[in-house]
C-alpha cells in the first residue's frame, strides 16, 4: 500500500490484520475495531513523528449500498518525514526487522486497450442533460456525476508502474494505494494532527493548454466564473458545516485561490480548525465529511439519491475517502478522486464533475476527459 505526496508518506507490505466492512455502519465499524486493535497493541515507537508507530491505511466505499470498504493494518511500512527514514514492523509476536533490498522496476502494462466503461460519451452527456433538467426545476443546487473507462492489457499490470509515475508527475497530489484502489488525488478530505484539523475543498475545474501565458488567462477566468464560484461555495459550505461540531473554533477563507496542477486547474480553499480536546478521530472527521458537496451535491442526501438514480454505475470506493491513521486518532485521509480500480490485467478509470443548472453536457464531458489524463498517461508505456 502507498500514501505519498512530494516524497515524504509511507510504503507498505502484508497484511497484519485487516476489516472489512460495508453498509451504512462502515466507518463506525471500522472505527470500533481500531479502537479495539489499538486497546491492547504494545507499541515501540522511537520516531514519534506522523507516520510512525501503529498505522492503518483504509479506503472506503461511496455508497452506502453497494460497496466494500477496508481497513489494513500493514506487515511492515517504510516511512519519511521531512530528512527522517524509519522501519515499522507489526505482528502478533515479536519479529524481526526484514531486510530492504533494492527489487527490479516495474514493467509497463503490455498492449493496453481502453473502452467506455458503464455508458458511452454521448449516453453520459444524456445524463447531464437530465440533471440540468433538475436543477432548472429547482429541486436541488448542485449534483456530480461521474463516469467510468475500462483499460485492458494482455497480461497482469504492475501497480507500481502507475504509481512511481503519478507520484513524480503530480508530486503536490496525495499518491495512494490500496487494496487494489490507486491513484493521485489533489483534495484532502482531512487531516488531524495535534490538535489541528484541516481540509482541502476543490470545486471548479478548467483544463490546461500547455502555453503557460494563456493557462494564466484561463486561470483569472476559471477565478470570475459564477458557474465555477457558485459550485465552489456549496462544496467549503458544507465542509465547514460538518467540521463545526468537532472544533472550537475555524477558519475559512472568504475567497479561494487557483491550484495549478498538470493536467487542470482548481478552485481551492483550505479550511481549518482546532479540534476539541475529546476530539474524534480523523477517520470519525472523515465520516462526517463523506458525502461532501464536492463528490455529492447539494443538498447532499438529494444529490446522492439523484446519483443512485440516474449515473448508471456502481462507484465503488471511487469519491470515498482513503487514507491512513494512527493510534491516537491522528493521521490523512483524502478523497479517491484521479483514481482507478486494479484486478489483474484489468483498470477501471474514474472522473466526475459538478452538475449546477448552468452546466452544457459537451463541456462537463470534456472536463471528466482532463481527469481521466493523470491515471491514463500513468498506465502508458515509457
Amino acid at each position: 500500500m502507498t500514501w505519498l505526496r512530494r516524497g515524504e508518506g509511507v510504503i507498505t507490505w502484508g497484511v497484519a490484520a485487516e476489516c472489512r466492512t460495508s453498509g451504512e455502519a462502515r466507518f463506525s465499524d471500522a472505527s470500533t475495531w481500531w479502537r479495539n486493535v489499538v486497546r491492547v497493541a504494545a507499541v515501540a515507537d522511537e520516531v514519534e513523528v506522523p507516520g510512525s508507530g501503529l498505522i492503518c491505511l483504509g479506503s472506503f466505499a461511496f455508497a452506502d449500498e453497494p460497496g466494500d470498504s477496508v481497513l489494513v493494518i500493514p506487515r511492515v511500512v517504510v516511512g519519511r518525514r521531512g530528512d527522517r527514514f524509519w522501519v515499522t514492523t507489526i505482528g502478533s509476536a515479536a519479529v524481526e526487522t526484514p531486510r530492504l533490498e533494492t527489487q527490479d522496476a516495474p514493467e509497463p502494462p503490455v498492449n493496453l486497450v481502453f473502452a467506455d466503461g458503464a455508458l458511452s460519451g454521448a449516453e453520459w452527456e444524456g445524463v447531464v442533460w437530465e440533471a440540468v433538467l433538475h436543477l432548472n426545476a429547482g429541486e436541488l443546487d448542485k449534483v456530480v456525476l461521474a463516469r467510468d473507462l475500462i483499460a485492458t492489457a494482455d497480461a497482469p499490470i504492475d501497480v507500481r508502474w502507475p504509481l512511481r509515475r503519478l507520484g513524480s508527475e503530480y508530486e503536490m497530489c496525495w499518491t495512494f494505494h490500496v487494496d487494489g484502489l490507486f491513484g493521485a488525488t489533489p483534495e484532502l478530505l482531512v487531516r488531524r494532527e495535534k490538535g489541528l484539523v484541516t481540509s482541502r475543498v476543490l470545486a471548479g475545474t478548467i483544463r490546461r493548454t500547455g502555453d503557460d501565458e494563456h493557462d494564466l488567462t484561463l486561470a483569472a477566468t476559471l477565478a470570475r466564473s459564477s458557474k465555477d464560484l457558485e459550485e465552489h461555495e456549496y462544496a467549503v459550505r458544507s465542509v465547514a458545516e460538518a467540521l463545526e461540531p468537532y472544533c472550537t473554533s475555524m477558519n475559512v477563507p472568504e475567497t479561494p485561490f487557483v491550484l495549478h496542477l498538470p493536467n487542470v486547474m482548481h478552485l481551492a480553499t483550505d479550511v481549518a480548525g482546532v479540534a476539541h480536546d475529546s476530539g474524534a478521530s480523523v477517520l470519525e472527521l472523515a465520516a462526517a465529511l463523506h458525502p461532501s458537496a464536492a463528490v455529492g451535491g447539494t443538498p447532499t442526501k438529494l444529490a446522492v439519491e439523484m446519483i443512485a438514480e440516474i449515473e448508471g454505475m456502481d462507484r465503488g470506493r471511487y469519491a470515498g475517502p482513503v487514507g491512513w491513521m494512527n493510534a491516537h486518532g491522528d493521521g490523512e485521509f483524502g478523497i479517491a478522486l484521479r483514481s482507478a480500480e486494479i484486478d489483474g490485467a484489468r483498470v477501471r478509470l474514474f472522473a466526475g464533475c459538478g452538475i449546477v443548472a448552468g452546466s452544457d453536457p459537451e463541456a462537463e464531458l470534456a472536463e471528466a476527459q482532463a481527469k481521466f489524463v493523470p491515471v491514463r498517461d500513468s498506465l502508458a508505456g515509457a
